[in-house]
C-alpha cells in the first residue's frame, strides 16, 4: 500500500525555546561552527521549510540548539487508497446499464 510521507521544520520553535529570536542570533553559532551562509540563506532556513540540506547544516543545527534531527524534523506518514493499474477497469454497475421497461402503445 503506497504511503504519504510529511515533515514539519522546527527550527523557529527551536530557537525560540532557546531564546533565540532573529537570524542575527543564530549567524554567529554557524559561524563559529564553520558554517557560512548569507543572511538571507539564514532567514529562508528558519522562515521556511527547506526542500534539500547538506548534512553539515542540519547537524550543526542541532549542536546549537542542543537537539536531535527528530526534534528538527517531525515526520508522520500515512496509508493512501490503493490506485488502479494502468488498463484495470472499475468494477462495473449493473444497475446503471440496465435498460429500462418501455409501455408500447399501439397506434390509433
Amino acid at each position: 500500500m503506497p504511503r504519504q510521507i510529511n515533515y514539519r521544520w522546527r527550527l523557529r520553535e527551536l530557537m525560540a525555546a532557546c531564546g533565540m529570536f532573529t537570524v542575527a542570533e543564530l549567524m554567529p553559532h554557524l559561524t563559529e561552527r564553520g558554517i557560512t551562509l548569507s543572511s538571507s540563506q539564514v532567514h529562508r532556513l528558519v522562515s521556511g521549510t527547506p526542500e534539500r540540506l547538506s548534512l553539515p547544516v542540519p547537524a550543526t543545527l542541532c549542536d546549537i540548539l542542543d537537539c536531535t534531527p527528530a526534534d528538527l524534523i517531525a515526520t508522520s506518514a500515512q496509508n493512501l487508497p490503493a490506485r488502479r493499474a494502468a488498463g484495470e477497469e472499475a468494477p462495473i454497475d449493473l444497475s446503471a446499464r440496465r435498460p429500462k421497461l418501455v409501455c408500447l402503445t399501439p397506434e390509433s
